[in-house]
């Protein structure tokens, strides 16, 4: 027989002293006594300022992992959480954070990233942009049905017998791929989608259909996708398991009927492995197959596979950073935003010609394309490609042109060449960031201005550093998209060195 593992232990009366990556705390302990030094313990669920009895479930050379099994003082910055589901679900991991600090702390993330990974010179980074909305803020929520509704631990210890369905619709678990944690009420959508799902469930349950069953790949019911936009305009989309013409029709039937103010009702027969709606086709029930989205007068068609940022309000707050950061502020025209943002208006006195590289579905390029000669955007999802420039068309907008591809593939300097060098260039990596031969062209095309929008500030700090010898870090704006979770976006302004 091999060694018997030697148990993990309980550290008692640990003080949890900061935040770290993930949204969890830490707190840096000594295991032993005859420990030299302390070690970071990442947990989950903290605040600065605990005193916890923590479990260690995890323990590697140089840090370790637990849970707190016991609060014995509480910091004095917990706040209650809103949730019923806290903890279990997985999302919304600081909501027992006050908001304020929720902010700063996004801010020294951004900050950490930027000095650590990039070590570049960096003005003052500013406080985090909040959003106006801290609950009911996203325009797009996805759930799905299983037949294997998870159980928390403590229900399935207290021993009694599971008298209700175990089917679910909800969240997958972290971790367990089969598994979904039923969901009675989420606060990240407006109440419709609350109504909408349970509406859906119950009906599934007494009408006695089935929920997909992710081993075996059957079951009726599979996953829910519900949009609603700023212009009240609103998205249900059902995801069958299985080509079952009488029961979608009935399901698609009593959806309807239920919910008049649906603007487009929509549904796929997804057979294959994977929950993916990219390659299959979506059938329109009842409406358009889009909806619309609005910001300053321009408007957004929205369908089943389009991206758009899922906080809508604090999206237009973002592009409007990116817009100014650029020197296209409509509001200051060829007139200099402030003394340290000149506006991006030529020499010549003309419009500024503009790359926005990770286009999307066009939402930026479209937003600044008024300020400028000419706006390019690229993308290498086709499908994101034609939506932009349907969103041109349906804007009367004329002077952009959208390419789509692998960015190192397009943008060539062979494509600069013959597009013209740009004056100001907005780039919206993917989290991975920009490939090195995307750099290098950029570098090549030395526009006097770069927006640099990201999701993940580690990739942005990567990237800064490549062109740091060309270009000076001018101004840092943090942005939250989304309150109660340690994603972060930052929008970097990059001036041409002299």
């Amino acid at each position: 027989m091999g060694r018997k593992k030697r148990p993990l232990p309980l550290l008692e009366a640990i003080e949890i002293t900061g935040m770290a990556a993930e949204g969890k705390a830490l707190a840096r302990v000594r295991m032993r006594p005859e420990d030299e030094s302390p070690i970071v313990v990442f947990v989950p669920y903290g605040a600065p300022g605990d005193i916890a009895d923590v479990q260690i479930d995890r323990k590697k050379h140089s840090y370790a992992e637990g849970h707190i099994a016991r609060i014995v003082k509480p910091s004095p910055l917990r706040v209650e959480p809103f949730c019923s589901h806290f903890t279990v679900c997985g999302g919304c991991k600081w909501q027992h954070i006050p908001y304020a600090q929720q902010l700063e702390q996004k801010r020294m993330q951004v900050t950490d990233a930027l000095t650590r990974i990039g070590k570049i010179a960096l003005p003052e980074i500013m406080p985090t942009l909040g959003s106006a909305l801290t609950v009911a803020y996203r325009n797009k929520m996805e759930y799905t049905f299983s037949n294997k509704k998870w159980r928390t631990f403590e229900e399935l210890k207290s021993g009694r017998e599971f008298t209700d369905s175990s089917d679910g619709l909800g969240f997958h678990i972290p971790g367990a791929f089969d598994k979904v944690l039923h969901i009675e009420k989420c606060h990240l959508q407006e109440d419709f989608g609350n109504r909408v799902r349970n509406f859906i469930y119950d009906f599934a349950i007494s009408h006695n259909l089935s929920f997909y069953d992710i081993r075996n790949n059957v079951g009726l019911l599979r996953t829910l996708m519900i949009r609603t936009a700023s212009t009240g305009e609103k998205m249900v989309v059902i995801a069958f398991g299985e080509d079952k013409p009488h029961d979608i029709s009935m399901v698609m039937e009593a959806v309807a009927a239920e919910f008049p103010e649906i603007t487009s009702l929509e549904y796929a027969v997804n057979l294959k492995l994977n929950d993916s709606l990219a390659d299959v086709d979506i059938i329109p029930f009842r409406g358009p197959d889009y909806i619309v989205e609005e910001m300053e007068g321009l408007r957004f068609r929205v369908n089943a596979k389009s991206f758009y940022q899922t906080n809508s309000r604090q999206a237009y707050e973002l592009y409007k950073v990116t817009r100014k950061f650029a020197g296209l502020d409509p509001e200051h025209g060829p007139m200099a935003v402030d003394e340290e943002l000149p506006p991006a208006w030529t020499a010549e006195g003309r419009r500024p010609l503009v790359y926005d590289l990770y286009t999307g579905t066009g939402t930026i390029a479209n937003f600044v394309a008024r300020q400028a000669e000419k706006v390019i955007g690229i993308e290498y999802v086709e499908v994101a490609i034609e939506d932009a420039r349907l969103n041109s068309r349906v804007n009367g907008i004329d002077n952009t042109l959208f390419y789509a591809g692998d960015m190192k593939d397009v943008l060539t300097d062979e494509f600069i060449d013959r597009h013209g060098r740009p004056d100001v260039m907005i780039v919206d990596p993917p989290r991975a960031g920009m490939h090195e031969d995307v750099v290098k062209v950029i570098l090549n095309a030395r526009p006097e201005t770069i927006v640099y929008v990201s999701c993940n500030p580690a990739t942005q700090a990567r990237d800064l550093a490549l062109m740091d010898h060309l270009y000076k870090v001018t101004h840092v704006q943090p942005v939250d998209m989304f309150p109660h979770t340690h994603h972060v976006e930052n929008v970097v302004r990059l001036r041409r060195r002299s």
